[in-house]
């Protein structure tokens, strides 16, 4: 598969998990702490096409996952790192209740509920990353972390309340790491450009309840620490309204405005112009990132903690 068309594939399934990741927190109460399992883990899964759910050990699952999440021509070594954060999610998603109260069951199949899940993509170089990682979770004061990821960075990463406006205490495992020049990500998510009309941009502001009539200015208010958008005014014939970075990027359709990661922005002639670089919220594992550290010769484990600090990756079950 072409890069570019990756990309966009890519970022559709980051789009559609961003609900969960969102809604989620890291939380530190007893239902996440890591305990020795004696034995692999069995899901109760809800196959959402079907309707049925279906019991499948945690390493099956987690080889639909990371197919569901990267292409069939990854690096093993990046294969393996996805596996570890989707590892630690399901494990986290599952100790915090899973989707019992809807379906009676531990996990489902649909990436707006869970995680992205493909096993007719699974390959032979899938299977092999998640053997190697089996058993394999991320921890932090042995507590299960919260596996976020993105498609790539723009160079550096953010931590939570920066990328996602996160709206508990900043979890203790992130961090911002700043990355080499990428040559295996592709152009369109290195530099991009959207253009929308006043009547397209008030109706999609609209959408998402921002209501301040004809649209006559959009004026950047904040940037945080990595200068990703973190604050914007919207500024109408019926008034003023502020909204977040990231809730003015989902509104705006992530897809087409890739991050906040914003160069340049300007409103004129009744035309918004946004420029940048980057796709995704910037928070956790980059994942064109990890396929160029895997190019380099990192392994899974050096992936994951290139970028969450204080992380231990420990093996639960054999």
């Amino acid at each position: 598969m072409a890069r570019k068309n990756q990309a966009v594939v890519l970022g559709l399934v980051l789009v559609a998990i961003a609900s969960v990741v969102l809604l989620i927190s890291w939380s530190s109460d007893d239902r996440n702490i890591v305990r020795e399992l004696e034995e692999e883990p069995t899901l109760t899964v809800y196959v959402n096409e079907t309707g049925e759910i279906k019991k499948m050990k945690l390493e099956e699952y987690l080889a639909g996952v990371v197919a569901g999440e990267m292409f069939p021509d990854w690096p093993v070594e990046a294969y393996a790192a996805q596996a570890i954060f989707a590892r630690s999610f399901t494990m986290d998603f599952v100790s915090q209740g899973g989707v019992k109260d809807k379906y009676g069951a531990d996990v489902s199949t649909s990436i707006e509920e869970t995680q992205a899940y493909n096993p007719q993509a699974i390959t032979p170089e899938i299977r092999k990353a998640v053997e190697m990682t089996r058993g394999q979770v991320m921890t932090y004061d042995n507590r299960y972390v919260r596996g976020w990821f993105h498609a790539y960075s723009g160079g550096i990463t953010c931590r939570a309340k920066e990328g996602l406006d996160y709206q508990e205490e900043e979890p203790p495992f992130t961090k911002s790491v700043r990355l080499p020049e990428n040559e295996y990500a592709p152009e369109e998510v290195k530099e991009w450009q959207v253009e929308y009309s006043a009547s397209e941009l008030r109706s999609l502001l609209a959408a998402r309840g921002v209501n301040v009539g004809e649209i006559t200015g959009v004026e950047i208010l904040e940037r945080g620490p990595t200068e990703r958008i973190t604050r914007i005014k919207i500024s109408g014939t019926q008034g003023e309204q502020e909204i977040t970075g990231p809730e003015f990027r989902l509104a705006l359709d992530s897809t087409k405005m890739k991050s906040t990661l914003v160069r340049e922005l300007a409103f004129e002639n009744g035309v918004l112009r946004i420029s940048g670089t980057g796709y995704g919220h910037g928070v956790g594992l980059s994942q064109w990132d990890a396929f160029m550290l895997a190019k380099e010769g990192k392994s899974p484990e050096e992936i994951v903690q290139t970028f969450f600090q204080g992380v231990t990756i420990r093996r639960i079950y054999d």
